[in-house]
């Protein structure tokens, strides 16, 4: 047993005047506290404590043993605290989706500063999976699934890939019933990747594929999302980017039916153990707020 864990039950016996009582106070068995009370007065050859008819009673020597002892805990706390707060600040680096970061994280990031004033972030938006290591990152948002099992992951929840219009538009153009009908809708799609030009409904193993020839092509979500508004087509993007659009009814959902499977999105970091405390910090902080979004849930998905 540590030799302050030892302390701190001798401690807590005095304190509490029985050994039943200091075992219901730190947790602990009645045979692990005698042990402790039995080792201590073996190392320090004397007793240090008595029992009387009511309750245990501090010897002399235990009397000289418990001041001491009282302000070594005090002093230990104080310097475990003081390394805390010393490990509490500094430079903390966090990549995210752009569009995700901007909606969600930044404000996270923002009440995290509030809270602790000696913290710096640096945020690094990107839509490309960025490497912990090789970037000097410190935590990742992730949408999708991980590619290297080595990192450490804490999920928040999920989005899908939903397909949305325009009340105008399907007024004007008609709603597609299958994937395949939308090779005769106008399209919009994203130049990030040229895979965007490909629709996949369905599992990834045997889904359909569906090829598109976009009417247009746009290289930033909310240049999409104002497109698709206008009415100019059909767009394929994240649940979370058109929630707020489809519970006001700006956008439809279409063919709901041939989704894809929805994507995890995670916390991500190099590892769990000896994690720093000003990253555990922030993961734990960004967890409990991120988490609870509506958006990245199954339950909201408008009509």
């Amino acid at each position: 047993m540590d030799r302050l864990d030892e302390l701190a039950i001798f401690v807590a016996v005095v304190q509490q005047g029985s050994l039943a009582a200091a075992g219901r106070k730190l947790r602990r068995s009645a045979p692990a506290i005698t042990r402790a009370i039995a080792a201590l007065e073996q190392r320090f050859g004397t007793r240090l404590v008595e029992r009387t008819t009511r309750r245990l009673a501090p010897t002399e020597a235990g009397m000289r043993l418990l001041e001491r002892a009282q302000q070594l805990l005090q002093d230990y706390q104080a310097v475990v605290q003081d390394t805390a707060e010393a490990q509490l600040s500094g430079l903390l680096r966090v990549t995210s989706p752009v569009q995700f970061g901007r909606r969600y994280v930044a404000p996270v990031v923002m009440a995290f500063l509030d809270d602790y004033p000696q913290m710096q972030i640096e945020m690094v938006l990107n839509d490309r999976n960025l490497d912990l290591i090789d970037e000097g990152l410190d935590i990742a948002v992730r949408i999708g699934h991980l590619q290297d099992s080595s990192r450490v992951a804490r999920r928040l929840g999920q989005v899908s890939r939903v397909t949305v219009a325009s009340p105008d538009y399907l007024a004007r153009c008609g709603e597609p019933s299958s994937p395949a009908q939308l090779a005769d809708h106008a399209t919009i799609v994203g130049t990030q990747r040229p895979s965007l030009r490909e629709w996949r409904f369905g599992p990834q193993e045997n889904g359909e594929r569906v090829r598109l020839a976009p009417r247009l092509l746009l290289n930033d979500v909310e240049a999409q999302l104002l497109a698709v508004r206008a009415g100019k087509g059909v767009a394929r993007l994240l649940s979370y980017q058109v929630a707020d659009d489809l519970a006001a009814g700006t956008l439809v959902r279409l063919l709901t039916d041939h989704e894809p499977l929805p994507m995890p999105v995670q916390l991500v970091a190099q590892q769990a153990q000896h994690m720093p405390l000003k990253v555990r910090a922030f993961w734990d902080y960004a967890f409990e707020r991120l988490s609870a979004l509506p958006q990245i849930h199954p339950g909201v998905r408008g009509k």
